[in-house]
This record gives structure tokens, sequence and C-alpha cells, in this order.
């Protein structure tokens, strides 16, 4: 399997997933700024132009929750996906959640000229997302009240994911204090430093662990 990634991207939650597997992979780096996600032979794999992408020989998967849960299940040893009903739904949940609603929010600040023209314009729609995402970020926390992990005791694909926005939440994007703010995150993020896999794939994409 081939992982297309940018490091810090969202990318980074599968990157932790395949790490997790144990099983034999490739990086394939795309240099955003420079704008190679719009090269020709990228948007042959992906034409959306973004990163993750996974290739398993001449098939290939876009969008970030499809590849874990493809992730999960070419690999059930790895026991990264619950198949209990209740789990199983609860999983897809949080992915769903965290792809299409607290993205989504963080898109709105990071690239706010993609919403609207006029410069002003534009900034009153970063700093109305950026009150979204604190709001988001918020929901997230007393969540994570529950327990160790997003599914309480069990450790799943959710949990690499959740690691992707807590590192953009201290980012210079949102700049929120994360330990301070959101303790109960912030315990889980360290908790996800502490795990191998995570250690491994921070390190190949040169990002700092959570402290």
């Amino acid at each position: 399997m081939k992982l297309y990634y940018a490091p810090g991207a969202c990318s980074l939650a599968p990157h932790i997933a395949l790490e997790e597997t144990g099983a034999r992979f490739e990086l394939v780096p795309i240099d955003l700024a420079a704008n190679q996600q719009n090269s020709p032979e990228f948007l042959r794999l992906n034409p959306k132009a973004r990163v993750p992408v996974l290739t398993d020989g001449d098939w290939v998967l876009t969008e970030a929750p499809a590849i874990l849960r493809y992730i999960a299940v070419r690999h059930p040893a790895s026991g990264l996906w619950p198949w209990d009903a209740r789990e199983d739904a609860r999983c897809a949940e949080w992915l769903n959640w965290l792809s299409s609603t607290i993205q989504v929010a963080f898109t709105h600040v990071r690239r706010a000229a993609r919403y609207a023209s006029d410069p002003r314009a534009a900034a009153d729609v970063a700093a109305t997302g950026k009150n979204a995402c604190r709001e988001l970020w918020e929901a997230v926390e007393k969540r994570l009240e529950r327990g160790p992990w997003a599914l309480g005791e069990r450790y799943s694909v959710v949990d690499s994911l959740l690691l992707v926005y807590w590192i953009w939440g201290r980012g210079p994007v949102l700049g929120f204090d994360m330990p301070r703010d959101f303790p109960d995150w912030t315990a889980h993020a360290r908790r996800m430093a502490r795990r191998p896999a995570v250690q491994r794939a921070l390190a190949a994409e040169g990002l700092q662990l959570p402290i």
C-alpha cells in the first residue's frame, strides 16, 4: 500500500493507523505549498486534489474516514475497528462528525478566501469560524470525559483523527491553549504520544509530540 500525505494534514490519521497495523507501506509526500496536489500525476489519482490518498495495488481510495476503515478492515488483527454493532456505529458516528463538521469549521478559518471574495468578508468568515471551532472543540472535550479513548476503554482509528485536530487546535491558525482549555483532550493526546506507532508517524512527518 502507498499513502499519499502532507505533513500535519488529516492524512496523519491513516499514517498512524498504518503504523499501528505493523504492515509494510510506502509514504509518498505531497507538497501542498508547491501545489503538487494539482499536478497532472496526482490529479489522475485524486481529481479532488486533496490528501490523503491510499493505493493498494492499482486500487485507489480517498477521504480519511474511508481510508481509516479500509486499513482497519484490511488488518482485523490490529483491532482498530470494533465489530459490535453499537460500537461499530459509534466509530462511524465519530468519524462522520469529525470530518463533516469539525474539519469544515477549521477550513473556514484556515481558508476563509474560499468562502468570501471580499477581504473584509473573508476576515469575518475566519473570525466566525474560529468561534465555531472553539464551540466544537469544547464539544469534543466533553465527549472525552467518558474514558481514555473516543470509544471509552477501546482504542480505535477515531483516536488517530482526534490527535490531528488536537494538533491543529494548538497550531497558529486557531492558537488555542489546549492544556488549559481542553485538559481531557490534551490528556488523550499525551496518551497517544506514548504509543510507538504515533511516535513513528510524527517523527516521519517532522511533527512535535504532544507535551
